[in-house]
């Protein structure tokens, strides 16, 4: 079946579905396939489920209910550029290293303080999650903010093609997904696939101009609107940061903003969701608000109160430069009962292991309470600080400590699933 004609019975069915455990009765689903499953194999039990029809590339499993095409990741994907092209509205594309969700998350609350906007949700940032992202814009949109991640070169640029993003961002370029990337060099190649888009479709950028090699990135494009703490358009400046960040303005915004972000590392991601807002005419109070209105969740630099502990729970996701920056930030609280309890970093290849001395060698420049080290890769190292091969581990010996009045920072990549040291408190 040809994508147009596929389009039209979208049009007629427009909720997409990958998962039959989350299908509900009149959506399309799309059977995709990845390394351990089949999803021509589900078709029918969508089907039985009250799908409306089943996008299958597999012929054996055809049916009167069923749309055969040639590749069903492919037919979707073309089916959201099909989507977008409809839509004369601004198409801003996130991507970086570090903050990404968490800058996608601000600049969506203020941008919909003012227009109809759809984003990504959570961290559907791949090449399943940008399509179905785009397949969700209604017709009422007034602006769409697409959340990209990438792994190795070239996925920005595929998403580029499906989305054709009017503006964009790169939040930071650092050590992230180095065994795909190879490099920092490698990242901001990847990464910079994203300006090579704006560069080459008369696009503009929301720039971080204190980075150096953002400003050289982005030459030759065409508009850019630069956010930062000195020579800027928007310019501003921690005033506080124990625990919630608070930023000043110089320029470009009057006021001040008194987050519920947790360490001074979120300063860039305030920064570019008020550029992004003064850009597009938002009033600068309803920005105000939707930024100190903003509570992040989903164990990304969240601040937990349990009894008389104060955690920063950050188990999301790290590499080595969020995990430094994390660090350092909470090295500078004023609290002087401090443990660190950092889990493995995930993806860094042949650098893995010297990447973890880096950080054992960052931590013995503070001093801590305690140091509680979760994993196979910090195993590896020689190093004096408590080590636990699994989270649970942690978890049991904090409980038997009772603490008491104790700040905590938990951090660590989505495999560790440091999240389960909090059932110690």
């Amino acid at each position: 079946m040809k994508i147009d004609e596929l389009y039209e019975i979208y049009l007629q069915y427009p909720s997409i579905e990958t998962d039959t455990r989350k299908l509900k009765k009149g959506d399309l689903f799309v059977a995709l396939k990845g390394l351990n499953f089949n999803g021509n194999e589900f078709a029918q039990k969508a089907i039985d489920a009250g799908a409306a029809y089943a996008v299958i590339d597999e012929q054996k499993y055809a049916s009167d209910k069923t749309i055969l095409v040639e590749d069903a990741l492919l037919a979707l994907q073309q089916l959201a550029h099909h989507h977008r092209r409809l839509f004369p509205i601004p198409f801003i594309a996130i991507t970086g290293s570090n903050g990404k969700t968490t800058t996608k998350e601000l600049i969506r609350a203020v941008l919909s303080s003012s227009y109809k906007t759809y984003t990504t949700e959570g961290n559907l940032n791949n090449h399943i999650g940008v399509p179905l992202t785009i397949l969700k814009i209604k017709r009422d949109a007034q602006m769409a903010v697409i959340e990209m991640g990438a792994n190795h070169q070239k996925e920005i640029a595929s998403y580029c093609k499906i989305a054709e993003p009017t503006h964009g961002l790169i939040t930071n370029c650092g050590k992230a997904h180095l065994e795909g990337f190879g490099s920092e060099e490698g990242v901001k190649k990847a990464k910079g696939e994203l300006y090579d888009h704006l560069r080459e479709n008369d696009g503009i950028a929301f720039i971080m101009w204190d980075y150096d090699y953002l400003r050289q990135m982005s030459k030759e494009i065409p508009t850019v609107f630069k956010y930062g703490t000195a020579g800027a358009d928007i310019i501003g400046e921690t005033i506080e940061n124990d625990p919630y960040l608070s930023v000043k303005f110089i320029s470009g915004y009057q006021g001040n903003i008194n987050t519920q972000l947790v360490g001074s590392y979120n300063l860039p991601n305030v920064l570019a969701a008020v550029a992004t807002g003064k850009y597009f005419d938002v009033e600068e109070e309803k920005i105000r608000k939707a930024i100190e209105n903003y509570v992040p969740s989903n164990s990304r630099s969240q601040l937990i109160q349990k009894g008389t502990n104060t955690i920063i729970l950050d188990a999301y996701n790290a590499n080595p430069s969020s995990m430094q920056l994390a660090i350092e930030n909470f090295a500078n609280a004023k609290n002087e009962n401090k443990i660190l309890a950092l889990g493995s970093m995930a993806e860094l290849g042949e650098s893995s292991l010297q990447e973890h001395a880096n950080i054992i060698q960052l931590i013995g420049k503070h001093t801590w309470k305690h140091v509680i080290l979760v994993g196979k890769n910090f195993n590896a190292i020689q190093h004096s600080y408590m080590h636990f091969s699994f989270p649970e581990e942690a978890c049991a010996w904090l409980k038997k400590q009772n603490l008491t009045n104790t700040y905590f920072l938990i951090k660590g990549s989505r495999s560790t699933e440091m999240e389960k040291v909090l059932e110690a408190f």
